[in-house]
């Protein structure tokens, strides 16, 4: 398969260490297919452990260097990327699109949303501020400094490719850090196009650096070196867990944005049109592929029938096809794996008593596709009740008391994001208040943005991105005490 784009420079199949273009150390590829057609669209450098040293001495090196220049400086470098990347949304979109199987206007918003980033956190670059401490002894001065963390490494997802680098790199960058981004094996091709566009933006050698290859072989590696000071990975809690035992003997840093099984309540007092449009936002977009997706649909008795006949009436018309399809508003599952999790959610919830209103079936637009689906007369006895479908199903749970909707909500081990819908400006502050997540959204379905904190509790991980916040992440903070008495007197 031929992947046409207009700045050919970014179709880059080597990894990228120390600034060059380079194969795996051992020659090494893996065969990269298209989710939507299967297709190979390309073989890309499959890196090993080998590699991983070279880019951690390479990072080592350009962290020596970078972590001196001023926030004025850094910002003029990352300002540049994020121009670049601003420059080649198309070209970066049909990476995606190819690679993933997003539809093209997703995509290209990712693109956007990825870019954001870059240009929020070359503005925060000049303001990674210190402390003044008024001193109980006259005769000291005490301050705080914040200093970059060290050498860091990314471990990013498939399911946003682009936004999950810059969202790291952005401020790892800003804060005087180096980077190794390994992203995930069905996704190198934005990640080295990204890289990329940072080479050209001037971002030194070594100080980003991208190693396509094997998850399990590439994180043990990163995980053992005591060079790399810091870790973040977006990612199942199941992996977060391994992580974080493999980073405990060199104690590292660690940011893990994990699962999700968030709650999408809706109160009798909402505004039903409203809530259906930002539920299919927040349950079809990237086909329920998203972390923060509406799981777990909550909707209070006295409303639920008419939520649930108009919100299928709604999901029915979805259109299903490739992403390159301009009408696409739903793309395929990124593997066959999550395909069948999403029909054995669906199959275990019939057996117990759901009923399908649409969907629940694949579509024929190819191997991969599956009908955007709504199952009403969900009860927690239900897979789908308790794990993350990462697929197009939204189940509908009914609900009688405020009190009772919080129970259900909260009775996960996840705490990503959740969502409410009500009218009532005194329960808006019970019920925000009282979810267990890391991120709520009243009467929005859409939460995600550069200049909010980003992130959950409980299973679902730990630490901030994006925000002001986001820089503390790859900051180490310095106290100093200084004794001013003159002691030459």
């Amino acid at each position: 398969m031929t992947v046409h784009l207009s700045n050919t420079s970014l179709f880059r199949k080597d990894a990228f260490i120390n600034g060059t273009w380079c194969p795996a150390a051992g020659g090494a590829r893996r065969p990269l297919h298209n989710p939507a057609t299967g297709a190979v669209v390309a073989e890309v450098a499959e890196c090993g452990a080998p590699d991983v040293d070279h880019a951690i001495a390479a990072a080592v090196t350009a962290q020596a260097e970078w972590r001196n220049r001023t926030g004025a400086q850094l910002q003029v470098i990352l300002t540049r990327w994020h121009d670049l990347v601003m420059d080649n949304v198309d070209d970066l979109a049909t990476l995606i699109v190819t690679e993933q199987g997003k539809p093209r206007a997703e995509a290209a918003g990712e693109i956007r949303y990825a870019a954001s980033f870059l240009l929020w956190f070359a503005a925060e670059a000049m303001r990674a501020y210190g402390d003044v401490i008024p001193p109980t002894n006259p005769a000291t001065r005490l301050s705080v400094i914040r200093q970059p963390v060290g050498v860091c490494a990314a471990i990013t997802p498939w399911n946003f490719p682009a936004a999950m680098i810059t969202r790291k790199a952005g401020p790892a960058l800003a804060a005087g850090c180096a980077m190794i981004v390994k992203p995930s094996e069905d996704t190198p091709l934005t990640a080295l196009a990204l890289a990329e566009l940072a080479r050209q933006a001037g971002v030194p050698a070594g100080l980003l650096q991208v190693l396509p290859g094997d998850g399990v072989t590439l994180g043990k590696a990163l995980c053992a070196s005591p060079d790399i000071r810091k870790l973040s990975f977006t990612g199942s809690t199941q992996v977060g867990r391994i992580l974080m035992a493999q980073s405990a003997a060199t104690l590292k840093r660690l940011s893990l944005e994990l699962g999700g099984n968030a709650p999408f309540i809706v109160f009798d007092d909402a505004h039903i049109e409203q809530a259906i449009k930002s539920a299919i936002a927040a349950k079809y977009r990237n086909a329920g592929q998203t972390c923060v997706c509406a799981n777990r649909i909550l909707v209070q008795d006295s409303i639920y029938d008419e939520f649930a006949t108009r919100f299928a009436r709604v999901v029915e018309k979805l259109q299903v096809g490739p992403g390159s399809d301009p009408d696409s508003v739903i793309g395929p599952l990124i593997s066959a794996k999550a395909r069948d999790k999403v029909e054995e959610h669906v199959n275990d919830a019939v057996s117990h008593g759901a009923i399908i209103m649409c969907g629940g079936a694949r579509d024929n637009a190819g191997e991969l596709f599956y009908r955007p689906t709504v199952l009403r007369d969900a009860t927690p006895a239900m897979r789908i009740a308790h794990e993350e479908t990462f697929g197009p199903v939204a189940p509908l749970f009914r609900f009688h008391t405020e009190a009772e909707a919080i129970a259900m909500a909260n009775d996960t081990e996840y705490g990503l994001a959740a969502y409410f819908f009500t009218r009532d400006h005194a329960r808006a502050h019970r019920v925000a208040e009282a979810l267990e997540y890391g991120m709520v959204g009243h009467n929005t379905g859409l939460i995600s943005n550069e200049v909010a904190p980003f992130g959950g509790i409980k299973q679902s991980g730990m630490g901030r991105e994006g925000s002001r916040y986001g820089m503390d992440e790859y900051m180490e903070m310095k106290y100093i005490c200084t004794d001013i008495t003159d002691h030459t007197a």
